[in-house]
């Protein structure tokens, strides 16, 4: 009974996949599953191709009636997607199959395994790229409230202030220091300087060795007859 259904169930599927499934023996076969996931919203340069999965399907003695063996696995040299790992993702996609296995058991269930597994993984790729999308519009947003501030300013807390006042008091008793020293530097430029003394070869040169002692000396009244002869 069991090799009968097999045998009825394969030639569904080889009207169902006439270019996908692959004969490995009589109770063993690969089918291809392309997946067509929704777009991303995205107009990008290159689209990424979808990814196929290969299932590997081998029938027991008991099948139906005891659980087919599945694979998974992805075609030679294929090309990596940005939202779909099969490597990352196969484990994941046999448990999803878990619960179709058993809900069907008695009964042909290949085609149906088929539908969930392109399912779970389309559903897979569409949740990551919602995830890109929230990243993306929450990168825009935080960049769009950081241009608002611009024009908004910040928001005044009490810390805010505080902070706020302690650079102003800095600030003014740095532009007080500098006010000083520049007052002070223009008072040091606008000192009147004493004149140079002179040295004592100075003085020689000029004459003026002795002079003020000869005056000095002279008598009283003859200084006073020189001041009327000036006269």
């Amino acid at each position: 009974m069991g090799r009968e259904e097999q045998i009825e169930e394969r030639e569904v599927l080889d009207s169902i996949f006439p270019d996908e499934i692959t004969d490995i023996s009589d109770t063993e076969y690969r089918i291809a599953v392309k997946l067509n996931p929704p777009d991303d919203g995205h107009d990008d340069d290159e689209k990424a191709e979808p990814p196929t999965i290969i299932l590997h399907v081998r029938y027991p003695d008991a099948y139906p009636d005891e659980a087919p063996i599945l694979d998974l696995s992805p075609p030679p040299n294929a090309p990596p997607h940005p939202r779909f790992s099969l490597s990352a993702d196969k484990e994941q996609l046999l448990r999803g199959l878990e619960d179709t296995i058993q809900e069907n058991l008695g009964m042909a269930m290949v085609f149906t395994i088929v539908t969930t597994l392109t399912e779970l993984a389309e559903q897979l790729i569409t949740e990551r790229n919602e995830a890109v999308e929230r990243e993306r519009e929450d990168a825009m947003l935080a960049a769009e409230r950081e241009e608002n501030k611009k024009f908004h300013g910040t928001a005044v807390t009490p810390e805010t202030f505080l902070k706020w006042r302690e650079g102003f008091v800095r600030e003014m008793e740095e532009q007080r220091q500098r006010e000083e020293e520049e007052r002070l530097a223009e008072l040091k430029k606008a000192r009147i300087k004493e004149p140079p003394r002179l040295t004592g070869k100075q003085l020689w040169e000029r004459g003026l060795v002795g002079k003020a002692d000869e005056e000095e000396d002279e008598p009283l009244t003859d200084q006073v007859e020189k001041l009327k002869v000036a006269a």
